[in-house]
């Protein structure tokens, strides 16, 4: 029997600190903002997360005030 191996980000704590990393190395396109496909991106393919584990690392991150979405929800 195969059993699944612990996934790095199953942890929300652990998807919102790399979304941080992943931003904070992100150029600020205007007044600090970033698009997000420059953080979900690089998550869910360079770093094989998966989109669940993306949108409960984004949820955390905006909920402890790390990031923001802008008002406009782009």
């Amino acid at each position: 029997m195969k059993f699944a191996k612990d996934r790095p980000y199953s942890d929300p704590e652990k998807a919102a600190r790399k979304l941080i990393e992943i931003a904070n190395a992100v150029e600020a396109v205007q007044d600090g903002r970033i698009h997000i496909e420059k953080i979900n991106g690089p998550f869910l393919y360079e770093f094989k997360g998966n989109p669940d584990e993306y949108k409960a690392g984004l949820n955390l991150a905006i909920d402890r005030g790390w990031l923001w979405l802008h008002e406009s929800g782009k």
